[in-house]
């Protein structure tokens, strides 16, 4: 006797997954429902909190869904080599951070590690491309929103 046969009830990944979701929503809504600064422009700091929580909302019926409809896909075998790429890349960007080396390097590490962790092998060439979104990135919430972001000796000269 084969085990090709439907099995009955939800597929408890999928029921997790929803279950915490819909509780993640909940919490954010309650967090964003307890902000007490308001704005006079009509959208005030609760309203990216809200767009978060309906998107997680949403996710989170969707799991449920699934969840009874048959349950996930079964994930493919993840590649090693690519997934230490990125943490390496997420490191190397807690790490500048932490050092006061500066959102920018921060950034263009992040940027060729990962594209380096999705198969490129141009490694120079997508340090050039994250150093230059990094500077973008960092120019515009400095110069245009006026927030800052943390800056190193790099971004000093621009500040």
């Amino acid at each position: 006797m084969t085990n090709d046969a439907p099995s009955r009830g939800a597929d408890r990944p999928a029921l997790l997954v929803g279950l915490l979701l819909l509780a993640l929503a909940g919490v954010v809504y309650y967090d964003a429902s307890q902000q007490t600064i308001t704005s006079n422009y009509g959208l005030g700091p609760t309203a990216m909190p809200m767009v978060a929580c309906a998107g997680l909302v949403i996710l989170g019926l969707s799991h449920l869904v699934m969840a009874f409809r048959g349950g996930l896909p079964k994930p493919e075998a993840a590649d090693r080599g690519a997934l230490l790429w990125i943490v390496g890349g997420l490191a190397g960007l807690i790490l500048c951070i932490a050092t006061g080396a500066g959102f920018v390097i921060a950034i263009t590490i992040l940027f060729a590690c990962t594209a380096r962790g999705f198969g490129r092998r141009a490694l120079a060439v997508d340090a050039a491309i994250g150093f230059v979104l990094g500077l973008v990135i960092f120019l515009v919430f400095a110069k245009l929103l006026t927030l800052l972001l943390p800056a190193g000796p790099l971004e000093r000269l621009f500040l």
